[in-house]
């Protein structure tokens, strides 16, 4: 019910003096006999709380919501350089992998190393290049190992709208926080026997990835000219072996127990794959995980830091 005009004035007076009265009150200053004892404890910080990492579900947009205009458009191209690197960056990207070879399902599958929320997490400390990385940081690391090729120009277009895409995926995810699934599965180490793991690849993985490693229309290839470098992430026996576990066989996912995903991988690992450079220099305050397959020049050092 809407108040009368005489109401509203009345109760503006009534607020009119109550707010002189505060004042006068306020200009006497406080009534010693009010006065009340505080505690010297009451005055002392707070003991810190330690927070817990904050763990939100994995949840991408739907591509019904992808923006308009400018925006949506280079989200759009940052999902195509992903899904066809090679052929839209030649330049950049020499082996004949593509970004989302291991980031299943337009990066968007759990223990996949998903993209949803990459964005953020960065900046953040990367140990093996002993510095603090950025998001461009870390995509260039992934054009000059996973995808033997070079890096992009930061300020270009090209690392602009990938990085736009990764923004759009990680809508929502608050800075920090970690998302249920990402990176990939942690997995018991286990002793893989390259023998076995000849066989399984023979059985489940050669079909699509062919005999030779060499890829097909279908698969990458998982040695050979044209795989992933020595520096990379996944040739690296334990990392191979989690995204295999939860991942491969491509149409079978899970069908493979731990100790036949650490077979494979260690069988993989160790066929020939392009050099990478300075991968001595890796790793450079120390802390090397123990799969690295090559040596590094702080390995032997009495001084350096673990982290």
């Amino acid at each position: 019910m809407r108040a009368s005009p005489f109401v509203g004035r009345l109760t503006r007076h009534a607020l009119a003096v109550s707010v002189v009265a505060g004042l006068a009150v306020a200009c006497r200053g406080p009534d010693p006999s009010r006065a009340v004892t505080t505690p010297a404890t009451a005055s002392a910080p707070a003991a810190p709380v330690r927070s817990v990492p904050l763990v939100v579900p994995l949840q991408p947009p739907d591509d019904s919501e992808l923006p308009g205009g400018a925006l949506g458009a280079s989200v759009r191209r940052g999902h195509a350089l992903l899904a066809a690197t090679r052929d839209s960056l030649p330049a950049f990207a020499r082996s004949r992998l593509r970004c989302m070879s291991c980031h299943l399902d337009d990066g968007r599958r759990a223990h996949a190393s998903p993209l949803v929320g990459v964005s953020a997490r960065y900046p953040a400390y990367n140990p093996r290049s002993g510095r603090v990385y950025t998001i461009e940081d870390r995509i260039n690391d992934c054009f000059r190992r996973s995808l033997n090729g070079r890096a992009l120009p930061v300020g270009g277009s090209d690392m602009r709208d990938i990085v736009v895409y990764f923004a759009w995926l990680s809508r929502g995810v608050p800075v920090g926080a970690a998302v249920d699934g990402q990176g990939l599965a942690k997995l018991t180490p286990l002793a893989g026997d390259t023998a076995r793991g000849r066989a399984i690849f023979a059985a489940q993985c050669a079909r699509c990835h062919g005999p030779s490693g060499a890829g097909t229309a279908v698969a990458p290839p998982l040695w050979g000219a044209y795989s992933f470098n020595i520096g990379a992430g996944m040739a690296r026996v334990r990392t191979a072996a989690a995204f295999i576990r939860y991942n491969m066989p491509f149409d079978r996912p899970g069908t493979l127990d731990d100790q036949q995903a650490f077979d494979v991988a260690a069988f993989v690992v160790a066929r020939p794959r392009p050099d990478f450079p300075g991968k001595e220099n890796d790793w450079p305050k120390g802390g090397a995980p123990p799969d690295v397959a090559y040596h590094t020049r702080a390995a032997g050092s009495k001084d350096t830091v673990r982290h």
